[in-house]
């Protein structure tokens, strides 16, 4: 329901999709949401990416369609292989819920094109296993690609490898976000309103694509 909301206040129509259906219903953009899919149970997303939904959201996305993973989706698009490396347990074994800045590094993705390269958002975060891990080589090839997105500044909340706390695929369409982008969209309710550039970087992005 965030996120939908934020896909509203960015200016589009959100669509709602079910996991137990294939269908993507003709939409331009798809966010996997933050939350507890299937309790979080065997691994954080592990049940998920069987969705008969995924299976239709991996083919797109592997045609060019903008995906945007927050939180559990972050750790869904992983076990899709839609991206590389694991989200694993906070080092610290505590869930951590916090206002945090990032620093955002990748601006030529479909999800961050209308932010400045080095810029610092404060988005929250919430998450019990938001600790990206990966082997050294997918480290060092993600750093010499530019495909890190954004990285934790002022204390790392859970861990995670080199600081990072979101991620994109080669394309620059997928993106994954262990931070809650969608809970900083209004003044009411968020800490910033910097997580919208998140949802009007993908209507920028769809305006310029070709048709």
């Amino acid at each position: 329901g965030d996120a939908a909301r934020a896909v509203r206040i960015a200016g589009a129509e959100p669509v709602r999709l079910w996991h137990g259906d294939p269908a993507l219903h003709g939409v331009d953009a798809v966010v996997l949401p933050g939350g507890f899919s299937y309790g979080d149970y065997l691994r954080c997303g592990a049940i998920a990416r069987f969705a008969p939904v995924m299976e239709s959201i991996v083919d797109a996305a592997r045609g060019g369609m903008p995906v945007l993973g927050i939180c559990n989706g972050f750790q869904i698009l992983c076990e899709a292989h839609l991206l590389p490396g694991a989200l694993t347990r906070n080092q610290h074994l505590h869930f951590r819920n916090r206002d945090q800045v990032l620093r955002i590094e990748a601006v030529g993705t479909a999800w961050t094109n209308t932010f400045q390269s080095g810029q610092e958002v404060l988005i929250p975060v919430k998450n019990g296993e938001g600790c990206y891990v990966a082997d050294p080589v997918t480290l060092d090839r993600l750093e010499a690609e530019g495909r890190v997105v954004a990285r934790y500044i002022g204390g790392n909340p859970n861990g995670s490898q080199r600081d990072i706390a979101a991620i994109t695929n080669e394309a620059g369409n997928v993106v994954g976000i262990m931070p809650h982008p969608e809970h900083a969209v209004e003044e009411l309710t968020g800490p910033s309103l910097d997580g919208l550039g998140f949802f009007t970087s993908v209507l920028k992005h769809l305006v310029g694509a070709p048709a």
